[in-house]
């Protein structure tokens, strides 16, 4: 926040110029009392003029505002108001502006002679100063207090004379306050932000949506790049396993083919020499049993044995012939009966329904005619014959009754029509003649009012048109048009005059050209007046100097010299002489710090290398007992089954073999089931046969030979059966044996499964994860290692820069005070690098810039009364045409009101017509409706 300090008033209205009168502004309120006349408006004011170099309005021109030269004895008095404050920076901030009132012979004239801002170099603690024109100083005060120009004046140094601003008319209340927010300049600024805004957002947006779309472009294609590679390469180590594999496949195929012809045919073998085995048992033991049964044994040849044989097969043949042929007539025969049976039942249950269905037709039969005999009566239709009816006697008489039914029924529809309609006609024509007597009154009494309104109407335009008229009439067009016309080319060309003359832009230089030269003529009366300064001091100069400029070539020279190694250090950059010394000590502390981290970076580096090889060798030996186990395992394996098997089996076939083994025992005990079920049943075959005398299966009768032969074949299947489920049991018991041995195996198996799919693939994911992160921090190390040897040779050539960069700002520390001295000495004697000259030569000079300043003066003052006359000319032409278009558009509103108003009328002129047309023949439908 700034603050106001001290205030300085000197020949300002009742102040005396020859006294300096102080005010301090105490905080945080400094009240200023005294009575009328004492000042105490003068001081505000005095504030007011200080920050915005706006006189008071009572001040008339400013010969009011300084002290009156009449009263001081004096034709000249000088005024001075010195302003010290703070900035919104808390920094420290004199301002001077020096006025001047000359009483001259005719007039009194007011001049502002000189406006000066003071500060303190915060560097050296000196003070500078700043001249500024005074446009240039009322801009540069408010700024520097961090407050607008117009809050100064119209709120916090407001003068009692405008203190009621607020109540002003309201154009210049809207400007204070416009003026007082910055309202007109924020707007604008506001507009044009958001329209740039708005244009950037768009750009913005645009480039966004492209650059993503290309971004994504981008990526698909790297992507699309990368998998046409990968896929490419995949492809042909596909098309090369693929043809392996269709080579391995057909190998495979082939031996699959000839192994299962082989395993088929050895099946069948197996199976031949099963059923023979079985066969040959069973005919060894019927054959003993047989022959333990013979009373005698027969002596007979072998042909005679062969013969008989013969003899009693053709007779157990035609014995079998005879006996199907037998069993097939009977079997005819039992089909035939129970065909016949089935008949036979049916027909009886036809006849009892169809006796049932007679007595409910009769009973429906006798209700029928009681139901006509009652209809007929009832409705005396007629004669009727004698009951009970006969079905076309019943057709007729029911016809009859219907179509009488229908007739009746017609003539009530009929009825019904008719009726409705009629009262519905009647309903209608009431109702249409009711609605339309009373549409055709409203109308008829709309009609008269519209008709009204438009007569009254008609009047009113006809007196509007006729005012119209008579304004036209004095007006004349064309001499308008011509005027207006000639004033507008006029306009033009005294505009384009006024704009090529470019007065603004003429003026403007010549003013910046009056105050350059003003400036140096302040710099000539300040050089003339301290000419006249000790020559001791220039000898001292020119001594001093050449002491500085030895010292300059020394610093100069070590700067050459270390100038390329600087520039190395320091990424070829050369810092300015003052910060070049602390620019070196800080490389070199950053690099000593670089150095000190890199180094214990390489450290923690080699100590994460170490340990990830450590890790990769304990990981290596755990992968080589892995698969050493695995292999025991495998071995195990595979000796197993080959011992079971006595063959060379892969242990990935085991878990085939086991599911075989499992095949083979449930098959065998399934076999071994159903001999053991049909064993069981050959002695109950036997003792239902022999009691019962008929077959176990069909229940078909037997006869005393079919019987024993039934028997003897039992006991034969018996017999055989027994060695056969010895066989099968023995069978069962190998396969179950194999499949328990096969199944002690399995966890041996899944151990090894789970080693080679889980533990052995985990152990070597995780060995080359530690390979690559080795191989990181291996290429880390290196790189640390690298940037290290980097850093200790640049830390290297700092080192060796110290101590000419140290003789260097020593040299520059003195070179400092050599010039600080050098520009004192300057100072005093005004050399500012230009060499000394006579009081003739200035003098000269300051002739030669009076007359030209002069000359400059009377060309801006002979260009703004051009400028004046000109614009007085078109001001004036400009009002001149204006007039003429105001009285062109109200004459051209005039006439397009005539047309207007003739439109209209002719408008309502047929709009009464025909309201006078539909009014008449509103009024004859009436007579004609009217009953």
């Amino acid at each position: 926040m700034s603050t106001v300090d001290k205030m300085l008033i000197k020949g300002i209205r009742s102040f005396d110029p020859e006294n300096k009168h102080v005010i301090t502004f105490l905080r945080p309120l400094t009240l200023i009392v005294g009575p009328n006349g004492a000042g105490k408006t003068t001081i505000i004011e005095c504030l007011k003029v200080a920050c915005t170099g706006e006189l008071p309005p009572n001040a008339r021109s400013g010969h009011s505002f300084i002290h009156d030269p009449k009263v001081a004895g004096e034709t000249e008095t000088k005024g001075q108001i010195k302003l010290r404050f703070k900035t919104a920076a808390a920094k420290d901030v004199v301002c001077i502006r020096s006025f001047q009132l000359t009483q001259k012979a005719s007039k009194m004239e007011y001049k502002a002679i000189e406006s000066v801002l003071q500060t303190i170099n915060p560097h050296t603690g000196e003070k500078v100063c700043l001249s500024y024109r005074c446009a240039d100083m009322d801009r540069e005060i408010p700024a520097l207090m961090g407050v607008s120009k117009a809050i100064l004046e119209n709120v916090i140094f407001v003068h009692q004379d405008e203190a009621n601003w607020p109540l002003q008319d309201p154009s210049t209340l809207k400007k204070k306050f416009d003026d007082i927010f910055s309202a007109t300049r924020y707007t604008k600024a506001l507009e044009v932000i958001k329209k740039l805004h708005k244009d950037q957002a768009q750009e913005i947006k645009t480039y966004k949506l492209k650059l993503e779309n290309l971004q994504t472009l981008k990526d698909a294609a790297y992507k699309l790049r990368e998998s046409i590679g990968q896929d490419q390469e995949k492809t042909e180590i596909l098309k090369v396993q693929s043809q392996e594999l269709e080579s391995n496949l057909q190998n495979l195929d082939a031996k699959i083919h000839h192994t299962e012809v082989t395993l088929k045919d050895m099946r069948k073998l197996q199976d031949q020499i099963t059923i023979k085995t079985a066969e040959r048992s069973t005919l060894f033991r019927e054959q003993q049993r047989q022959y333990a049964a013979l009373a005698e044994e027969n002596e007979d040849t072998d042909e005679e044995l062969q013969e008989w044989k013969t003899k009693f097969d053709e007779k157990i043949a035609s014995l079998e012939s005879n006996i199907c042929k037998l069993e097939r007539e009977m079997n005819d025969m039992e089909t035939k009966g129970s065909f016949l049976k089935q008949n036979i039942n049916e027909y009886i249950r036809e006849i009892s329904r169809l006796q049932t269905e007679a007595e409910a037709h009769a009973s429906l039969k006798n209700e029928r005619d009681s139901n006509i005999q009652k209809m007929y009566t009832r409705h005396n239709l007629g004669p009727l014959p004698n009951a009970p009816f006969s079905d076309d006697v019943a057709l007729n008489l029911t016809n009859r009754l219907k179509s009488r039914l229908v007739d009746l029924d017609k003539d009530l529809q009929d009825k019904k029509t008719s009726n409705d309609t009629e009262v519905k006609r009647a309903e209608n024509c009431y109702w249409d003649a009711n609605e339309r007597w009373k549409n055709t009154e409203a109308q008829k009494q709309a009609k008269v009012e519209i008709k009204n309104s438009i007569l009254n109407r008609i009047t009113e335009k006809e007196r509007e048109h006729s005012s119209f008229e008579e304004q036209i009439s004095h007006v004349n067009l064309s001499h308008i048009d011509e005027k207006e016309k000639n004033m507008r080319i006029e306009v033009e060309r005294k505009t384009n005059q006024l704009a090529e003359r470019e007065f603004e832009s003429h003026i403007r230089q010549k003013q910046s050209e009056l105050y350059g030269i003003e400036q140096q003529i302040k710099v000539l009366n300040r050089e003339k007046d301290i000419l006249a300064g000790d020559s001791e001091d220039r000898v001292k100069l020119s001594l001093k100097k050449v002491e500085l400029e030895n010292h300059k070539k020394k610093h100069r020279k070590i700067i050459d010299e270390c100038k390329d190694k600087i520039r190395g250090v320091l990424k070829g950059r050369l810092p300015p002489d003052k910060d070049l010394k602390k620019e070196i000590t800080q490389t070199l502390r950053a690099l000593g710090l670089e150095f000190d981290d890199l180094n214990m970076k390489s450290r923690e580096a080699e100590k994460e290398v170490n340990v990830l090889q450590m890790k990769i060798q304990e990981v290596n030996n755990n992968l080589s007992k892995q698969r050493k186990d695995m292999d025991s395992r495998k071995r195990f394996i595979e000796s197993k089954l080959q011992s079971l098997d006595q063959l060379s089996f892969s242990v990935d076939l085991y878990l085939k073999a086991l599911e075989s083994s499992k095949e083979k025992r449930d098959v065998q005990k399934s076999k071994y089931n159903i001999a053991d079920g049909m064993r069981q049943m050959f002695d109950p075959f036997e003792r239902v046969a022999r009691a019962h005398h008929v077959c176990p299966c069909c229940e078909r009768p037997f006869s005393a030979e079919e019987e024993d032969e039934f028997v003897k074949k039992q006991r034969v299947k018996a017999a055989s059966s027994a060695e056969h489920m010895k066989v099968l049991s023995m069978e069962s018991s190998n396969a179950d044996t194999l499949f328990q041995q096969l199944d002690k195996l399995r966890m041996v198996y899944e151990e090894y499964t789970k080693i080679g799919k889980e533990t052995i693939p985990l152990a070597e994911k995780n060995l080359s994860e530690l390979t690559e992160e080795l191989e990181q921090k291996s290429q880390a190390l290196d790189d640390v290692l690298g940037v290290l040897a980097q850093t200790k040779a640049e830390k290297d050539s700092v080192e060796a820069l110290v101590q000419p960069v140290e003789t260097a700002d020593r040299l520059f520390q003195e070179i400092q005070t050599w010039q600080k001295q050098v520009d004192d000495l300057e100072y005093k004697l005004d050399f500012r690098g230009q060499g000394v000259r006579t009081m003739e030569e200035v003098q000269s000079e300051l002739s030669s810039l009076q007359g030209t300043k002069d000359n400059l003066h009377n060309e801006v003052e002979k260009l703004r009364d051009e400028q004046r006359y000109m614009e007085n000319d078109l001001s004036h032409i400009q009002i001149r045409w204006h007039a003429l278009r105001e009285e062109k558009v109200t004459a051209a509103n005039i006439l397009r009101d005539v047309k207007k108003s003739e439109e209209e009328l002719e408008r309502l002129v047929e709009e009464k017509h025909q309201v006078e047309l539909e009014e008449k023949v509103v009024f004859i439908f009436l007579i004609v409706n009217s009953p």
